[in-house]
């Protein structure tokens, strides 16, 4: 295809969108409406999804030890702790360590409950690992290999109780993973939706003009010389029309970025970072907008190619 023939079908396809101008902003605000909730429901689906990837990374074991266990069995089981396969971290936490970390928990208030425990016959709490896994899903299984640890035949239990939430965890995961579907349910419709309502107000649009296609062919132009200013015409239509809910969303969740952190942080929860949603979202609804509206006029003009 020659220069010229580019250039002239580009400049038709933009003065096709301004020469039909009820039409056209028709078409764009369809598109920007259906977008935008769809936009909206994507950025609140991904959100939701990292809050509950915090939440499950925030899952971790507690593996008490017995009183008076020594060093030498200490060192022994944080070893075949970290040889299970699962196991990202092991953190050993002293009895001091742990009075400390409740008077902390507790505050003021609860710093006078623990007055007198300071000394190593007072301490009420056992020394105990602190174990990471590297697949929150996994913390059962390795909560499980662990207790194993105690051998039977041990006359002497080195490891008094493990603890990770049981029947809490598994609820939570549950949740979490139903939440996750119903939001990609959702956006899924959504897009089919979007996609839907976008291709049926462009094909309103070049059915409005089907004299002029038909004229157009009985005077010997040829289906590309035809097709072509519409499809630039529906990418622009796209174009335009995503750009809209693109602004407006990216620059409201920007916006609810800093009004809300603060709050947000101190309730230990925070919203998926800017520089990683914004980008991804603006592309995709981007390119949806665009590759609906070409897929539109394509659909649309091939119905009155025939005359």
């Amino acid at each position: 295809m020659r220069i010229s023939t580019v250039a002239r079908h580009l400049r038709e396809g933009t003065k096709n969108v301004a020469r039909n101008g009820w039409m056209s902003f028709a078409s764009i605000a369809s598109i920007a409406i259906s977008l935008l909730i769809l936009g909206v429901f994507l950025l609140l689906t991904l959100n939701v999804n990292y809050l509950a990837q915090q939440i499950e990374r925030q899952v971790e074991i507690r593996v008490y030890l017995e009183v008076n266990t020594s060093q030498e069995k200490i060192d022994e089981v944080a070893a075949k702790i970290k040889e299970i396969p699962q196991v990202k971290t092991v953190t050993f936490v002293s009895k001091e360590q742990g009075l400390a970390d409740l008077r902390e928990r507790l505050g003021e208030n609860g710093r006078q409950l623990l007055e007198g425990l300071e000394g190593e016959d007072d301490n009420p709490l056992n020394d105990s690992f602190t174990v990471e896994v590297t697949e929150p899903r996994d913390v059962a299984s390795v909560a499980a290999a662990i207790e194993k640890l105690n051998a039977p035949e041990d006359p002497v239990k080195t490891i008094h109780r493990v603890n990770y939430g049981k029947g809490t965890v598994e609820t939570m995961f549950k949740v979490t993973s139903v939440v996750r579907n119903i939001g990609l349910v959702i956006v899924a419709g959504l897009a089919l939706t979007a996609m839907f309502l976008i291709a049926n107000t462009i094909k309103l649009t070049i059915i409005a003009r089907r004299r002029e296609i038909s004229i157009m062919k009985l005077v010997g132009a040829t289906n590309a010389f035809i097709r072509w200013p519409f499809f630039i015409e529906g990418a622009l239509l796209g174009l335009i029309g995503s750009l809209i809910p693109i602004v407006l969303l990216l620059y409201g969740y920007w916006q609810l970025m800093r009004w809300v952190s603060l709050d947000l942080n101190l309730m230990l929860i925070q919203l998926l970072p800017f520089e990683q949603v914004g980008p991804k979202t603006g592309a995709l609804l981007l390119g949806i907008g665009v590759i609906i509206g070409v897929w539109g006029s394509t659909i649309s003009v091939r119905k009155f190619m025939r005359v």
